[in-house]
């Protein structure tokens, strides 16, 4: 749990309205350090009107908005619209006209004859490449002495030849779909037409930029071009546009083209030779146990950081289906961190980097995929040949990069705060590295810009009620908008429409998720889709964690009704409370670093002085002037996170289905060290599947009323539950680096449950202890409030979710001859 302090300036407030195109202005960059973790001398400023113009931002005398532009101003998307402007800029791309030539990037040199070549032929020559091939033939070889008593040495040197060739073959294979294939300038300029045709058609109100923020970003470039240092660009994922916005902006704005990572599901028909010629390079999503991939892969990567090729990757592995950040996926940091501190490059900058849509294409997908049914075959060749979407108005674009710093500068203060630090420890190097993932997170947040859309679907997803006015809608969206710039986020800003013009028009964007009833009094919003719409409230999020988790544990007592002096907590106890959310909650949210008591005492002071509480000797409480409001914005925290408190307890009742039955059945037994007590028998189940039929598990939940959110069944977060009770100690979970291996799940002897006389699970013991804990947070409703009914109803279908599948049984049978040692010792929450 954490708050943020930092104040934004108010000349980063970014203006919304539309304005017409204009080259970017040169601005004077005054020199600053890149960072403060960056012990690299202060990066002179190189950025001049001359170098600016040679990347088309001609100097200009408006002033109306020198912090933002927007790239794709007066670049006309139908041709019958403007047929000449159309062909026009067609031929200016084709011919390369201006900052379109794209010959004075900055950089290291891509893009001619034979670039591909040359990369692949240093992969396959590589020192690590060819031990790695000599290395798999001779143990392979020896195999073969093994299998055949009178094989010779003659034999084995032959055989280990014959290897070695088929091995290099092999190589050769992976190297081709790996390296991305940069050799054509005007490949890149067609495709850059190609991108910029299909933005401005998708997303009429133009890709917005800070110019602040890029000519930082610049002058970091410009330094790390001049010593051969790469650019880590590291954005979050929300959409398979990214792609394109990304590459798109690099090529209008001047600078390298990155190498992109991108997963080789991508490597489709098409769209995989296209995305690959404009810098995509593809590799599998694991790789497990073969090591000759992993040292292709690493040597690309490698080679890549010590000529100062720029990559981008993006930090969270996978699009984001919840609208929130993701847990970092450190694969690709690893080998970037690994080439650091082994001095095979000298530095790289790290380039944090957020993307923001009025409206993501893919979120009717993301919703079906979240509520358990089979993933969509990737398509972004789909999308951009869709004439259907590609004749809607999508609103605009948002691009923030935070401050790029130095990764030796990082590494160096990381080191510095832990005394003592063993390059040789590959513990240490994984708390640098989640210390750099979670860094990167945080970076990404405080730059994201609060979208009109998000400001809207969240007002309309915390208030009580079924719809909302739309008076009543647009105070609560300012009030949101204020409190949002007052936590030092960043709104989009209106640039002289009023807050009722915003509010229509992101309505319009969201048409088909927030419907409008115009036969009563006044009109009135509803959300038509809760689950979709909640893509767009979880990106606000992030600004309110700290007072959400507060206002949950303050909710334990204001539940309960009666006097105020029956709704207040100690401050003791809030902080066991907030103590016990957060580590719940902590594979969800990014927190402020520092002391929980701390972080805790800044949140309460922060709630107080917006007289949403106050502090009467030791005990906190609601403030009378948020009693006279109605509580509204003490139940916007509510609203914020009891979607998530609800899948977590979700999560925990469903353990209850693996309380093994008094009848005969495949079991294996756990031998408990740490206790005297007898072996117990376990019932493992295939994961996937169990969590399958968890999903089905809550939504039978909620259309009995049991749960509140029908976002709480979704896939992504009852997966990060499940990993926080693995963590804790709940459940022990079998995984396998063959892919063909089932991964099986099973729950904690210590947590089994017991069942009575007749055989029913019992509502008691340590699970059920932890269930309840976890529900005192929940949003009360009236078929909860009889806990005896609500646990045998709960507990009844508990037992059908844990009738083992054919899949189970297979799995149980498998195991029943192998004892297992017990999980490892549990974790406090």
């Amino acid at each position: 749990m954490g708050k943020e302090n930092s104040k934004v300036e108010p000349s980063l407030i970014l203006p919304f309205a539309p304005i017409e195109d204009e080259p970017m202005s040169s601005l004077t960059v005054e020199k600053t350090k890149v960072t403060s973790t960056d012990t690299s001398p202060p990066i002179p400023s190189l950025v001049s009107e001359a170098k600016t113009k040679e990347v088309g931002l001609q100097p200009t005398g408006d002033t109306r908005s020198v912090e933002e532009r927007n790239l794709t101003r007066h670049h006309p998307g139908h041709f019958r619209d403007d047929p000449v402007g159309f062909m026009m800029q067609m031929g200016a791309f084709y011919q390369g006209t201006g900052w379109r030539s794209y010959k004075n990037y900055i950089g290291t040199r891509i893009l001619y004859e034979g670039y591909t070549e040359e990369v692949k032929e240093r992969v396959l020559n590589s020192e690590r490449v060819l031990y790695m091939i000599a290395y798999l033939a001779e143990k392979q070889a020896n195999l073969l002495a093994q299998t055949i008593p009178n094989a010779t040495s003659k034999m084995i040197a032959r055989r280990k030849k014959l290897l070695e060739k088929e091995l290099q073959a092999v190589a050769n294979g992976m190297v081709d779909k790996l390296v991305a294939d940069l050799n054509s300038l005007r490949f890149i300029r067609l495709f850059g037409f190609f991108v910029n045709n299909i933005l401005v058609r998708m997303y009429h109100q133009g890709v917005h930029i800070s110019e602040r923020e890029f000519l930082e970003l610049r002058r970091v470039a410009i330094h790390a071009a001049q010593n051969s240092q790469s650019l880590i660009i590291l954005p979050c994922h929300k959409s398979h546009i990214d792609y394109l916005v990304i590459s798109y902006m690099f090529f209008r704005l001047g600078l390298a083209l990155p190498h992109i990572a991108a997963g080789n599901n991508l490597d489709l028909p098409i769209v995989g030779r296209i995305l690959k010629r404009g810098g995509a390079f593809y590799i599998r999503r694991s790789w497990g146990e073969d090591q000759l991939y992993g040292s292709v892969v690493k040597e690309y990567l490698e080679g890549l950081l010590e000529r100062g090729h720029n990559i981008e990757c993006f930090i969270e592995g996978t699009r984001s289906r919840t609208g929130k950040l993701l847990p970092p996926k450190l694969g690709i940091l690893k080998i970037v961190l690994d080439c650091i501190l082994s001095g095979r490059a000298k530095d790289c900058w790290i380039v944090p980097m957020s993307i923001q849509y009025d409206k993501v294409i893919e979120t009717e997908t993301y919703v079906n995929e979240l509520l358990g049914n089979p993933k969509e075959r990737e398509s972004l060749w789909g999308i951009v040949t869709n004439t259907r979407l590609l004749q809607l108005k999508w609103g605009r674009i948002d691009v923030r990069f935070a401050k790029p710093y130095s990764l030796q500068g990082f590494i160096n203060e990381q080191i510095g705060r832990r005394k003592s630090f063993d390059p040789n420890s590959e513990q240490q190097k994984i708390t640098l590295l989640r210390a750099l993932g979670y860094q990167v997170l945080s970076d990404i947040n405080s730059v994201s810009v609060v979208m009109p859309t998000a400001l809207v679907g969240t007002v309309i997803l915390t208030l009580r009620g079924r719809g909302v006015g739309r008076n009543e809608l647009i105070r609560r969206v300012e009030w949101l908008r204020t409190a949002i710039l007052a936590k030092g986020g960043r709104v989009a800003d209106f640039s002289g429409m009023t807050i009722g013009e915003i509010v229509d028009r992101a309505i319009t964007v969201l048409k088909d998720l927030i419907k409008e009833r115009k036969e009563l009094l006044e009109p009135v919003f509803y959300a038509e889709k809760r689950f979709e719409l909640s893509f767009y409230r979880n990106q606000v999020m992030h600004l309110f964690v700290s007072e959400a988790i507060v206002s949950a544990a303050m909710y334990t007592k204001i539940k309960q009704g009666g006097a105020k002096s029956t709704q207040r907590l100690h401050i003791s106890t809030l902080l066991d409370e907030v103590t016990f959310l957060s580590q719940l909650l902590k594979v969800e949210f990014v927190y402020q670093p520092g002391e929980i008591e701390i972080n805790l005492e800044n949140t309460i002071k922060g709630l107080i002085n917006d007289q949403v509480m106050k502090l009467e000797g030791e005990y906190v409480l609601l403030s009378d002037r948020e009693r006279a409001i109605g509580r509204e914005n003490y139940d916007f925290y509510c609203f914020l996170i009891w979607p998530f408190i609800e899948t977590y307890w979700l999560a925990a009742i469903s353990l209850f289905s693996m309380t093994p039955t008094n009848s005969p059945q495949p079991t294996t037994t756990i031998v408990n060290k740490t206790t005297s007590k007898k072996p117990v028998p376990i019932i493992w189940f295939n994961e996937q599947d169990f969590h399958n039929k968890c999903q089905i598990f809550g939504k039978t939940l909620y259309y009995q009323g049991d749960l509140s959110y029908f976002e709480a069944i979704n896939k992504e977060t009852l997966k990060n539950a499940f990993i926080r009770l693995e963590e804790v100690g709940l459940i022990m979970v079998k995984r396998s680096h063959n892919t063909k291996v089932m991964t099986t799940i099973a729950l904690s002897p210590d947590y089994i449950p017991t069942r009575n006389s007749e055989g029913a699970i019992e509502p008691k013991g340590k699970l059920w202890d932890l269930v309840e804990r976890i529900g005192k947070f929940r949003r009360e409703g009236k078929n909860r409030r009889d806990n005896a009914t609500v646990s045998s109803r709960v507990l009844r279908l508990a037992e059908i979710v844990g009738t083992p599948t054919t899949a189970d049984v297979v799995v149980m049978t498998n195991l029943m001859s192998r004892p297992v040692k017990a999980g490892k010792p549990e974790a406090k929450l």
